[in-house]
Order: structure tokens, then C-alpha cells, then sequence
């Protein structure tokens, strides 16, 4: 029992920044929570904290330790949680974080589902066009676009893969014209992704043919939605996933552009903390996010 006070005063203190606030979570005497901290120190014969009367702070071992003692009480509460319901009932904050495309367009449409089959969950969804630190960071799940993480910590679930397509609007087509090769796009207006590898080089294939050009931005943007808005308003040629435009399309508010060629596709996965026993809320949406992209079919959708 002392060995989880330890660990449960330490991870609060380093949370909170305070011993004494810990100890007043934990409803024990500042002078108590002194001896466990030194009774854990002692114990593992490392100095986990740096403190004095005006800072605390966790040192190179402590911050490796506090990781792994965090991730420890998580498991243990969702045990404890487990056991009490008697089922593997989820439940407290799911976080999530994607583009701000993919949060607009395939998370928060599904989010009432799954909150209404789950309600004891809260998703905190994190849109960012840009990859957090999944360990680091608080994160339970990301929704990313690569084939594979350099963390060796981290697993890696296929959700589809895509094709990046050019479109323009309608009104853009009859204004500058379709064009018929990928020479012709030197005299379009270009709308960029900036994130994008190599954003103002186009690799295009097409049988045994690959031909590689450079195109100049009208407008270039860190984020999809600006650049499908341009494209709606007739401002010019986009160059993004089908996923982000698939709709237009469909309804013909977009229309393909050289289509019979192909860019470089994408592979859109679920990337999360690799562990033994996945905490119920994380397993339980990964689960209904896998399920929801093959009953809608999307990889063959977005692939055509």
C-alpha cells in the first residue's frame, strides 16, 4: 500500500507542481507526504525532484519515471473503474487529435453516436495540422496521414488509402479552361498546401509513365479547408486528398482535374501508445472508427 502512495503523491506533486497540494489531494500531513517521497527516493536510490523553497522541479530520471508511473495509475484506475461496473464499461476524457479537415469532416459528425453508446466518455478533440507528440502531450489517439511513426513506442492501425486529386470549380473551368496536359498547369492558378512534402513540386504517374513538375502558388495555406473555400470561389486549381473534396466532387461543386493521372497517395491511420491493455474508451473508438470507414466504404471511394 505505501509503494502506491509513493507513486500516487509523486505523479500528483509532479502535476501540480507542489508537494503541499499534493498531499492536500491526497489528505495526508505535508510532513507525511515528505517521508513517502523520501521513502521512494531512497528506495529506488535516485533523486527524482529538485526542490527548495521557491521551485520544484523533476529531474532527467524523474521526468522518465514520472511517464511511466502516470501511465501506471491510468491503467490501474481503468482496472479499478472495470471491476466496480463489472463490465468493460468506458469512460472518462477520450482525446483525440487530427487535421482540422479530417476533425470537421470524419470526427465530429460521429462524435454524438458514440457518446450516446458510451456516455460515461468525453471526447476532447485536438485539431491541429501538425503531429503532436503522442507521449508527451496527453493524447490518446492521433489520426494522421504517413505510413508508418518513428516512435517504436507507438502502434499504427490502416483506416484507407487515398488518392490526392486536382480540382477546380466549375465557374474556374469556363473562366481559364480544363487543362489537357500537365504542361498546362504553368498558365493555372495553383492553390498549395503548404504542410505538404516538396508542396510546389507534382509528381504524376500513369501506366509506366511518371513525369515530375514544379507549379507556382496563387495561394498557398497550412490548412485544407482555406484552400477548398479558394477553390469553391472559383479562385483556382487545388491539389488535396479525395477525403477533403470527395463530396464536392459528387455533387459537382468541384471538378476533377487530370484525373486520368496519379499523384503520390496517401495512407490515412490511427496512431496510439503501444500497450498491453488499452484503456476501454481508446479500444472502443478505434474499434468504431475502423467500422465506420468500411461500412461507408470510404478507401474504395476515395481511391477511384
Amino acid at each position: 500500500m505505501d509503494r502506491w502512495t509513493e507513486i500516487e503523491l509523486f505523479v500528483q506533486t509532479a502535476e501540480l507542481g507542489s508537494l503541499t497540494k499534493a498531499a492536500e489531494n491526497l489528505e495526508m500531513s505535508n510532513a507525511a507526504a515528505s517521508r513517502h517521497l523520501t521513502s521512494l527516493e531512497r528506495r529506488l536510490a535516485a533523486r527524482l525532484i529538485e526542490r527548495s523553497t521557491r521551485r520544484l522541479y523533476l529531474t532527467q530520471v524523474g521526468e522518465q519515471f514520472f511517464r511511466r508511473c502516470k501511465d501506471l495509475l491510468s491503467e490501474m484506475k481503468e482496472a479499478e473503474a472495470d471491476v466496480s461496473a463489472n463490465v468493460l464499461e468506458p469512460a472518462g476524457t477520450l482525446t483525440v487529435t487530427a487535421s482540422l479537415s479530417f476533425s470537421m469532416l470524419h470526427l465530429a459528425p460521429l462524435i454524438p453516436e458514440f457518446t450516446e453508446r458510451y456516455p460515461k466518455v468525453s471526447v476532447n478533440i485536438v485539431a491541429a495540422n501538425r503531429y503532436y507528440d503522442i507521449m508527451d502531450s496527453g493524447i490518446d489517439l492521433a489520426i494522421r496521414t504517413r505510413e508508418f511513426e518513428p516512435d517504436s513506442n507507438l502502434t499504427v492501425r490502416r483506416l484507407a488509402q487515398m488518392r490526392r486529386v486536382l480540382a477546380a470549380s466549375p465557374r474556374y473551368l469556363e473562366r481559364k479552361g480544363m487543362p489537357r496536359t500537365i504542361e498546362d498547369l504553368a498558365s493555372h492558378a495553383m492553390l498549395i498546401y503548404s504542410y505538404a512534402n516538396r508542396p510546389n513540386e507534382l509528381t504524376f504517374s500513369r501506366d509506366e509513365v511518371q513525369q515530375t513538375i514544379n507549379v507556382r502558388s496563387t495561394l498557398e495555406s497550412n490548412d485544407g479547408q482555406v484552400l477548398r473555400a479558394a477553390a469553391l470561389n472559383g479562385m483556382g486549381i487545388l491539389v488535396q486528398p479525395k477525403y477533403i473534396v470527395y463530396d464536392d466532387i459528387v455533387a459537382g461543386r468541384l471538378v476533377p482535374v487530370l484525373d486520368d493521372w496519379d499523384l503520390p497517395r496517401l495512407t490515412v491511420n490511427i496512431a496510439f501508445q503501444t500497450r498491453t491493455h488499452l484503456p476501454a474508451r481508446v479500444r472502443l473508438f478505434i474499434e468504431f472508427l475502423v467500422d465506420h470507414f468500411h461500412q461507408m466504404d470510404y478507401e474504395r471511394k476515395w481511391t477511384t
